[in-house]
């Protein structure tokens, strides 16, 4: 076959690989701006692709259908990051209140959004449930973007956290069937019937995720000898293993490839560090695929038309839907109406939104073209509007914990051979660690701090070193009490020298 015949031959490939390798650069710099400027880099990443775009330098991309393949590959990549980067222990308390946001709260948000379109602007009822529906999903990767330096209780950053886990897979379903729906107006089926094979299949897929994720984490577990890199290659393998297996069920493989993630993430599998950072580095490159390919997918040209019906949708969602949802779902569960009030602000949306745009073009549904123009820009409006604030009503609604500041980071690396495991545990801003001496951590028998390391200088310590902020450990620790040893840094980090007699430590 000739480089002509095939379509795609070494010259082209090397204009892809330099646009590429450009982009990742741009969009690595762009973290460090984004960070100082308090706003999520899906605005910056979205603007990349609107430069390289068909009004920008004229970078041919406009297939919803591969828009949308592409976007769904993202979100399982996504999703089984945020999987294996999440402890239980940070939102088993939330995972009641994050489920009623993901199904009552989405439910209700859909059905506010759509009264007001259907009011308002005199929408015909299906396509305003359906925009609903669609604006329904809420992003982590936004929100926690600008909350990297806001100390939350671990309850409301678990809550929030779970819900993005957790809200995707019944939006997905949801917006498919109204899709559908009017598409096929003949061959639609009652909705009692869609809302029963919704739950079966969200139920399907949860189970498929746990046990493959369990049966996954155990085979992963006797691979341990092999290469850190192989080793994390497979365990996020199987979280996409899971998505594939419950698509082919026709169950929801978002869910299943989210769960499988974290029962992964939380099985204490050997080369945790390196797991966590292919998965974040993955999860990265993921986000940065998916924006800037939204940002070719646009069309600025047609954005000015929507700005107006934006606007008032976006208000409708912000000032009603997002606040309603939230106290229908949580009051039930004592939430202080503080915590109510800044998840409601902490709605953010973003991907989510803009890919599932993309579905009832690919459906067939008629006259829906002008819908991602509206999504698109409701996402970047409000994502200005919300970010820049979140710090602002973390701290003026008081929900914030500056006892726990960030939290203590500890990493782990495995010494099958031996027996036993290096903790690197760092001291960050507002950790009670400060100030405590080795021999007041109590460690559990057999765990030693090895090193530390203290601006440029690094020694052994003694049982009398005390520690600074901003000091880095080397622990060595029995495989057998590395957990004990973690639980126990945490709780000096909160409480001080005397955890131990709180009940709440």
């Amino acid at each position: 076959m000739t480089e002509q015949a095939a379509g795609f031959g070494l010259g082209q490939l090397s204009v892809v690989l330099l646009t590429g390798s450009l982009v990742l650069v741009v969009a690595v710099a762009a973290v460090r701006l984004a960070s100082h400027s308090g706003l999520p880099t899906l605005l910056l990443y979205l603007a990349m692709g609107l430069a390289l775009g068909k009004e920008g330098l004229g970078v041919p991309f406009d297939s919803e259908q591969a828009a949308q393949v592409l976007g769904y590959c993202a979100l399982v990549l996504i999703l089984v990051e945020g999987g294996l980067t999440t402890t239980w222990s940070s939102i088993r308390s939330s995972v009641a209140p994050a489920l009623a946001l993901s199904t009552v709260g989405v439910l209700v948000s859909v059905g506010v959004v759509a009264v007001a379109l259907h009011q308002i602007l005199h929408t015909d009822w299906q396509i305003s449930l359906l925009i609903g529906a669609i604006l329904a999903s809420t992003d982590a990767a936004a929100v926690f973007s600008v909350l990297r330096v806001v100390p939350l209780p671990r309850r409301l950053s678990g809550m929030l956290e779970a819900e993005s886990g957790f809200n995707d897979a019944p939006v997905v379903l949801l917006v498919t069937a109204l899709s559908l729906q009017i598409a096929h107006p003949a061959d639609a089926e009652p909705w009692w019937a869609i809302g029963l094979l919704a739950v079966a299949e969200l139920a399907g897929g949860a189970a498929i995720g746990l046990v493959l994720g369990f049966l996954g984490g155990k085979l992963m577990r006797r691979l341990a000898q092999g290469t850190s890199g192989l080793f994390s290659l497979g365990v996020v393998a199987i979280g996409v293993l899971a998505y594939a297996s419950a698509a082919t069920v026709h169950a929801s493989g978002f869910i299943a490839c989210y769960l499988a993630a974290l029962v992964l993430g939380n099985m204490h599998l050997p080369h945790r560090q390196a797991v966590t950072g292919f998965a974040e580095a993955l999860g990265w490159l993921a986000q940065i695929g998916l924006f800037v390919m939204l940002g070719l997918l646009a069309t600025p040209s047609g954005f000015f038309d929507e700005v107006p019906r934006a606007i008032l949708v976006g208000l409708v969602l912000l000032l009603v839907a997002r606040p309603l949802s939230v106290l229908v779902s949580l009051t039930p569960f004592g939430i202080p109406w503080r915590e109510q009030a800044f998840i409601s602000w902490a709605g953010l949306r973003g991907a989510v939104p803009v890919v599932l745009a993309t579905v009832p073009v690919t459906n067939s549904v008629p006259g829906v073209e002008w819908v991602f123009d509206l999504v698109f820009m409701l996402v970047v409006i409000f994502t200005l509007v919300q970010a820049p604030l979140l710090p602002w009503m973390a701290r003026h609604l008081r929900v914030t914990e500056p006892a726990v500041a960030t939290g203590v980071v500890v990493e782990a690396v495995p010494l099958e051979q031996l027996g036993a495991e290096m903790l690197e545990v760092a001291v960050p801003p507002g950790s009670r660690l400060a100030g405590v001496e080795i021999y007041e951590l109590r460690l559990p028998k057999g765990a030693n701090v090895s090193l530390v390391v203290r601006d440029r200088d690094t020694f052994v310590p003694d049982a009398h070193t005390r520690l600074w902020t901003g000091d880095r450990l080397l622990v060595v620790t029995p495989g057998n009490v590395r957990e004990a040893t973690e639980r126990r840094f945490r709780a000096v980090s909160r409480s001080g020298r005397l955890a131990g007699w709180r009940s709440d430590v």
